[in-house]
Parts: structure tokens; sequence; C-alpha cells
């Protein structure tokens, strides 16, 4: 069983993405909200991705420049890649757990609010 189990892990360590990315998990925001500014940048350069998102007026952006230049230094101190030469390979923003509150409704009934989260992901690749 072991030796099955050393397989896999090998397997898995082989088969790992080794492109730059950063992750920002449990933002407290929608990920609806997250996903236009995502849309617009991805695929492009990265000098090109910051410009757009410094300039888009958006709550979500504030979010989104951290993990962008997070993924920019992961690209530049660990895999000593040179951020002029990356673009936004991969962007998505996957819903996180929501926090559950209520309202007064009529008749003496609550309402919920859900709270939404996200966890937004980014993945740079270089220009080839």
């Amino acid at each position: 069983m072991a030796t099955r189990q050393r397989q896999k892990t090998e397997a898995r360590v082989a088969a790992k993405d080794t492109r730059p990315h950063a992750v920002a998990r449990y933002v407290r925001i929608s990920p609806s909200k997250v996903r236009i500014v995502l849309n617009i940048i991805r695929g492009k350069k990265y000098d090109e991705a910051m410009a757009i998102v410094k300039n888009i007026p958006n709550i979500a952006s504030e979010y989104i420049i951290k993990v962008l230049q997070s993924a920019g230094a992961n690209a530049e101190n660990n895999l000593g890649l040179s951020k002029s030469d990356l673009f936004v390979a991969e962007a998505f923003a996957d819903g996180g757990p929501s926090l559950k509150r209520y309202t007064p409704g009529s008749h003496g009934r609550a309402k919920p609010i859900l709270k939404r989260t996200s966890h937004i992901t980014i993945i740079l690749d270089t220009a080839k």
C-alpha cells in the first residue's frame, strides 16, 4: 500500500503546474463583481493588465491589484522570470463560503441575507 501512495505522490508532483500564480481566499466581495474585472484582463500582458485594473473604478479592482502584484512577485522571486515577459494566462473567481445573516420581514418572518465571499486566482505565463 505504501508503494502505491509513493507512486501517486510522484505522479502528482510530476503533473504539478509550475506557472507562477497567486490566490486570495475569503475576500469579502461577491464573485460576480470580481469576474467583471477578471474578464477584461484575461489574456493581456502583465503590465497592460496592471494599468487596466488600476484605472477601473470598480471595488473589486483593489483586490485584483494585490493578487496580480503577488503573482508577478512570485514569478520574479521564485522562478526568476521578468514581469515584461508575462501575461495573464488564467484568471478566475470561485465562490467561497457565504456569511448568513437575517433581516426582519413582514408578519414576524426573517428574510435571509447572503454575504458572499470569493477565492480569486490569477495564473501568469511567459509569452512565447
